[in-house]
């Protein structure tokens, strides 16, 4: 139960308001205490030193000694008010210490303990009760005045008065927390709200959660998960499209491999044709992998956001290397591919394995798709890379179409899977390059890599 609450923001909200309502009520009464007996100490003295320089006004030659008041209670025996003994009390003593004169009440127990004029602390005799007192002498230096007052009387007055002040608070409390209890749970609706709509919700919702209705500090948070189920969504979906894409492609292939397989089982006997089979079922396979090579390789590539591992690189010593690495393949195909580096200085920040994965495409594409007898031309500028064959070129009603996936123009001898384009067209907008594809005058194909 202890660990539900910790846990649970609206208690947490509620027990801290509690506890800080508490603490300041507690820390307001303590400093409202001290200020109103700071205040009434000085209000008192004040009148404590008024009433004796009434008292040193009076005519005392005549008095009798040890002389006293009535009794408030005597003069005063019905309808008396809230008036209290201990409010003022005073004695009026000779210069020698002998009484003359006191209020008939507290006044006669007010001992004699004069030694200078001014406040001081003391006892009445016969009492424990600490009084505060005040000395005055007479203009003609004959009498001294005691005023006293009990200190219990004005710390009962200050706690009244801090009591009185405080005890609507105490009253209103429950209604504040009730009221307290009723915001939270309003504020926190939106929370149950927000809750209620993704505990419903379908594993393949990807719609954004409204936003209009969040306080301010929850937007963010909302916001957040919309990003996040957009991000998923479009991740589901790649592995949709991979997954009918591979469907698709694949089964071809695979039918072709299992007919090649056949052959081969029931030309047991046949040699040349067991041969041509097993060459076929060869090939098939080698198709087969590259392709799911590709259809991996787009899949990651279209999962990428933004590129890591991004270094500074030089275009020639790539370009080199991946003329290198085709070179071999277009001699079998009786294909010549000639480097033409303008400027050799060109560097740009990518990622060397993506980058030289586009240019290898593009030779390929070069190599697989032109005659025997071709040249290929890789040709480096400041601001482009251009890659021309003089083959026969692509149609022009089928040039807009080329980089789409799975396309490949119509008559095309060569196997493929119509995925090198798309993978060259990726890789240049994850690096900010644009692919454009195009016939040359001469009637060859060209593609330029610009950035």
């Amino acid at each position: 139960m202890i660990k539900t609450l910790t846990q649970s923001l609206r208690a947490r909200l509620i027990a801290g308001y509690i506890l800080l309502t508490l603490v300041a009520w507690v820390g307001a009464s303590i400093a409202a205490w001290h200020q109103t007996s700071k205040t009434l100490n000085k209000l008192f003295d004040t009148q404590q030193v008024l009433f004796a320089k009434r008292l040193s006004a009076l005519e005392l030659d005549g008095v009798q000694g040890d002389a006293q008041l009535p009794r408030t209670k005597t003069m005063i025996s019905n309808h008396r008010g809230k008036q209290d003994d201990d409010t003022l009390a005073f004695a009026i003593y000779t210069a020698d210490g002998k009484l003359l004169l006191n209020d008939g009440d507290n006044g006669r127990n007010l001992i004699w303990r004069y030694q200078r004029d001014g406040f001081t602390d003391g006892k009445l005799a016969g009492d424990d009760d600490m009084w505060r007192m005040v000395w005055v002498t007479t203009p003609d230096g004959k009498y001294r005045i005691v005023v006293g007052q009990e200190w219990e009387y004005r710390e009962d007055l200050a706690l009244d008065i801090v009591l009185s002040q405080i005890t609507p608070w105490l009253i209103a409390l429950p209604l504040i927390l009730l009221l307290l209890v009723w915001l939270v749970s309003r504020a926190l609706a939106p929370l149950h709200k927000l809750a209620n709509q993704l505990r419903t919700r379908k594993p393949d919702d990807d719609r954004e959660l409204p936003t209009q209705t969040l306080p301010q500090e929850v937007r963010p948070l909302v916001i957040a998960l919309n990003q996040l189920f957009s991000r998923t969504g479009e991740l589901m979906q790649r592995e949709r499209r991979f997954t009918s894409d591979a469907a698709h492609e694949l089964r071809s292939p695979l039918a072709a491999l299992k007919v090649q397989a056949e052959v081969a089982q029931l030309a047991q006997h046949d040699e040349p044709v067991r041969d041509h089979a097993l060459n076929n079922l060869s090939a098939g396979i080698d198709r087969a992998t590259r392709l799911v090579d590709q259809l991996l390789t787009l899949s990651r590539l279209d999962s990428l956001a933004s590129l890591d591992d991004v270094q500074e690189v030089a275009f020639q010593l790539l370009l080199q290397n991946a003329v290198m690495d085709a070179w071999h393949e277009a001699l079998r195909a009786g294909i010549d591919i000639r480097l033409d580096v303008q400027d050799p200085s060109v560097k740009r920040q990518g990622q060397p394995l993506l980058l030289s994965l586009m240019v290898r495409n593009l030779l390929d594409n070069a190599i697989r798709y032109s005659p025997r007898g071709c040249v290929v031309d890789v040709v480096l500028q400041s601001h482009e890379i251009t890659i021309t064959d003089n083959g026969p070129g692509v149609s022009p009603e089928f040039l807009t179409s080329l980089g789409e996936r799975f396309f490949r123009p119509p008559g095309q001898e060569k196997t493929g899977s119509g995925l090198g384009l798309s993978i060259v067209r990726r890789i240049a907008s994850l690096h900010g390059m644009q692919a454009l594809f195009m016939n040359t005058s001469s009637g060859g194909f060209e593609v330029r890599i610009r950035w």
